[in-house]
């Protein structure tokens, strides 16, 4: 029934946030983060390649993951166009086994938030230490489900350069405060010279946790040293539950 960051969903996307676009400034702090890294670093959740572009182009070794085929393809044709030509794998972050060990690894922007299953976001920790050298870092945005209003819906249009339009819905459906995520449904439609041409109806749902409660799952997995940062500013403590979070960790020498 659901399409999962299918062919309409990476063609807003991209339209949307072109290679480079930073959200808030999360290209800027990220690579002000990175510029001691020497290594190889991995972007979990690398979408069409919005954010690893940039630091490929700035210098950096990154190599991507991503489950969505979709944004895989645009992600090696964005690269291609440039020059460029990254490690891209494909598959789920709860249960990736990659050939390198990495020195740090990002999932900038609210994209762990995606793993809907609390099993799977702690299997998807577990990965991401497996993968780190020893004292190599984690660095990982959250979000809360600020100002959510279940029933609300919005609809979006977006005129493509070749004449082509797509519509798109989003309702809110459920929050679930026991488990902690939100659920809405997101409609896209491509229209045609007034003509429906293409349709895709995406669940996409949102898990959140609290600042603690991170922290302590962290902990529990063997992180050291771990920092927590609001708005992309290091080390700046969260103030309201409308601030990105980001939280950067170590794993033990």
């Amino acid at each position: 029934m659901f399409s999962y960051y299918s062919t309409l969903c990476n063609e807003v996307y991209d339209f949307t946030k072109p290679v480079g676009y930073s959200l808030d400034g999360d290209i800027e702090y990220y690579q002000e983060r990175l510029k001691t890294c020497q290594g190889r670093i991995l972007e979990a959740g690398v979408g069409s390649g919005r954010f690893i572009i940039p630091l490929l182009e700035a210098g950096y070794t990154i190599d991507g993951i991503d489950y969505s085929p979709e944004m895989l393809d645009s992600c090696r044709m964005r690269c291609e166009e440039r020059g460029l030509n990254p490690n891209l794998y494909e598959g789920k972050l709860q249960e990736f086994s990659l050939p390198f060990s990495y020195d740090v690894i990002i999932i900038p922007t609210g994209s762990f938030c995606l793993i809907e299953k609390r099993e799977d976001s702690l299997d998807a920790l577990k990965s991401f230490y497996k993968h780190l050298v020893p004292g190599g870092r984690l660095i990982v945005d959250l979000e809360l489900p600020h100002g959510w209003k279940t029933g609300e819906a919005s609809t979006s249009t977006f005129s493509l350069p070749n004449g082509d339009g797509i519509t798109m819905e989003s309702k809110s459906i459920e929050m679930d405060w026991l488990n902690q995520f939100t659920v809405s449904y997101i409609k896209y439609e491509k229209w045609r010279q007034g003509k429906l041409i293409q349709s895709e109806l995406q669940r996409f749902a949102m898990r959140w946790y609290g600042i603690d409660e991170f922290k302590h799952i962290l902990e529990s997995i063997g992180f050291i040293d771990i920092t927590c940062s609001a708005d992309y500013v290091y080390q700046q403590q969260p103030s309201n539950a409308g601030q990105i979070i980001t939280f950067e960790a170590v794993r033990k020498l």
